[in-house]
């Protein structure tokens, strides 16, 4: 794909037009002074992609559905916190 070299004050002014030719595939280095100091790339994976990727791999189980809220497994019923609890019997 194309790569263009545009300065920061170009990119200010027509953002959206290098966003959708980023999103097309293009690569865009932003320049400072003539000087590259960052590069617009496309977006290498969509989010329900990367979330296969993980499923496939084994490291994330999924059904595709929203996840059920659960009730909290503990109360607290006294005057301290369970958190300030637990810090103590850390010590």
């Amino acid at each position: 794909m194309a790569q263009y070299k545009i300065g920061v004050r170009e990119l200010k002014a027509h953002l959206s037009s290098y966003l959708e030719k980023a999103q097309m595939g293009h690569t865009i280095v932003i320049t400072s002074r003539g000087k590259p100091i960052a590069d617009l790339t496309p977006s290498k994976e969509e989010v329900s992609e990367r979330i296969k990727t993980l499923q496939t791999a084994g490291l994330i189980l999924w059904n595709g559905k929203k996840p059920s809220v659960r009730k909290p497994k503990a109360k607290n019923t006294g005057k301290k916190l369970i958190s300030d609890i637990v810090v103590e019997m850390r010590e």
